[in-house]
Parts: C-alpha cells; structure tokens; sequence
C-alpha cells in the first residue's frame, strides 16, 4: 500500500507536468472495508491505479466508472458503494444519482459501505495564440492572470521584447503542445495572417478565432481554398474574434476574447451538481 504522503507527492508532480488524473479519496466506511477513510489513489486517463489503494474490486467498478466521467466534464462527484439491501431502504438502484450522490451496488460478501470522493485535477486550459500585434500581446498577458497555459508562436523578428508566456514559439509551426481543454487565436494583423490561419486549423482546439473583419477573413478564406485548404476547417474559425462589446483598444479587444472563449470553456458546467456547490 503506498502512503498517502506519497500519493500526494505525485499527484504534485503530475499537476505541475499538466497531466490529468484523479484523485479519490475514502470519505467514510461502514461495517467490513477494505480500505477505510483517509484512504487515497491516484487514477490515470487510462483507468490504471498508479499510487495509493481504495479497496478491492467491489468499489474498484464504480471509482473508476466515476474517474472516467470526472476527467470528460471536469466535475468532481461523490460515489456511494452500498449492498443491495441499503439501497432498498434508502429507496434507490445502482446507478442512480441523489442529491448529488451517485450509488453503486456492493456485490462482495462484506456488504460494507464506503464512500469516496473522486475529484479530478486537469491541466489549465490552453490558449495558442498566433500573432504579435498588440491584441495578442494584451490577451496573452491577461489570459495568464485567469490561469491559461498560454503558447505564443510568432516570428521573433516581430516581437521587440519576450512577453511572459508560459511557452513561446519562433513561428507559427506549433509543434507539440500540452494535452488540455485548447482555444486557438490568430492576431497577425497582416504579418503572416495566411501561415498562422493553416497552423490554426491544423490544431484541434473546441474555439478557433481570427482577429479581423469578416470581409478580411473571407479573402484568407478563398486564397486558403485555392491552395488546397478544407472550406469545412475554415468554416470553424470565428471572425472577428471576440463578444460584440464596441471594443476599440487591444485591451479591450483582447478581454471581449477572453469573454467569448469563457462561455465557450464554461458552457455545461454550471452547477452541474448543485448540491456540491451548495
């Protein structure tokens, strides 16, 4: 069994790595267990246990089941193992939520209960922005204060001063980057609009935006096409960039952004589990 220091030690590590996985944590045990409450595990995107212990295979179904859909939504979630004769009193099956509570079926011979808290931990959302004009520089500075991972890939020639970012690119070839909830912004305003938007849509991103007037997107769109670009991929970038705020500096350019991509990392999650939030 490894000890719970240790199991926090690593979930340290791989948050500081940007990996995603979850942590569940024993809340309460009643009768036979076999893990009782404290007890921690760390679980991977792929449903491997690599540190810590929760029990054997009566809980194992339904933590690791929870896991799952806590990294899909980001939501964490409290899951009741009971044996069947619990349940029945309690007036639910296996498998339904309450108040917050999803309930699971104890088939072992114990027929202890145990509750645990399974929450997950995800990298910070990623923001990739392609540009160097003053919006992108705005929203890359801004972007870091709300707690993006935030990439800036641009010739170097075009930058006067390193800006703070959490990874910067000498062009507009990505290359790898971290494995999160991603949201792509092309703010070149003229320098290399065409590369940035091909590197854009070759990058999977649930937002992709461009910094410009639609009449200006509309001609990259046909010059894209006619060298062999997807209209289908195009077709997924916003322009212009941003919620319609009657903005008119960088600053404020940049913020109607970040606004924007809000309601886009935020649509769903809203009191998913009122209960928990309560």
């Amino acid at each position: 069994m490894t000890a719970i220091p240790e199991v926090l030690d690593l979930a340290a590590q791989l948050k500081a790595a940007e990996e995603s996985f979850v942590l569940a944590t024993v809340v309460r045990t009643v009768s036979v267990t076999a893990a009782k409450a404290g007890a921690k595990a760390i679980i991977r995107p792929d449903g491997s246990i690599v540190a810590g212990w929760i029990g054997g295979g009566c809980a194992r179904g339904a933590v690791l089941k929870a896991a799952r859909e806590a990294l899909a939504d980001g939501c964490p979630r409290m899951v009741s193992v009971q044996p069947e004769n619990l349940l029945a009193e309690l007036g639910v099956r296996a498998g339904e939520t309450r108040e917050g509570v999803k309930f699971a079926s104890n088939m072992c011979p114990s027929k202890g209960t145990m509750d645990i808290f399974v929450e997950p931990v995800l990298p910070h959302p990623s923001l990739v922005i392609l540009g160097a004009s003053p919006v992108a520089l705005s929203l890359a500075t801004q972007a870091r204060t709300l707690g993006y991972h935030v990439t800036l890939a641009a010739p170097a020639a075009d930058l006067r001063n390193a800006p703070e970012v959490d990874m910067l690119i000498d062009s507009f070839q990505l290359g790898a980057l971290t494995e999160a909830k991603r949201f792509v912004v092309v703010s070149t305003q003229g320098k290399g609009d065409e590369a940035a938007l091909r590197a854009a849509v070759g990058t999977e991103a649930i937002y992709h935006a461009f910094v410009g007037s639609r009449r200006k997107m509309a001609s990259l769109r046909d010059k894209l096409i006619a060298d062999g670009a997807d209209p289908a991929t195009l077709d997924r970038i916003k322009a212009p960039a941003g919620l319609d705020l009657g903005a008119i500096t960088p600053e404020e350019i940049a913020m109607s952004i970040l606004a924007e991509i809000t309601l886009a990392r935020r649509r769903g999650q809203r009191d998913p589990n009122p209960s928990l939030n309560e």
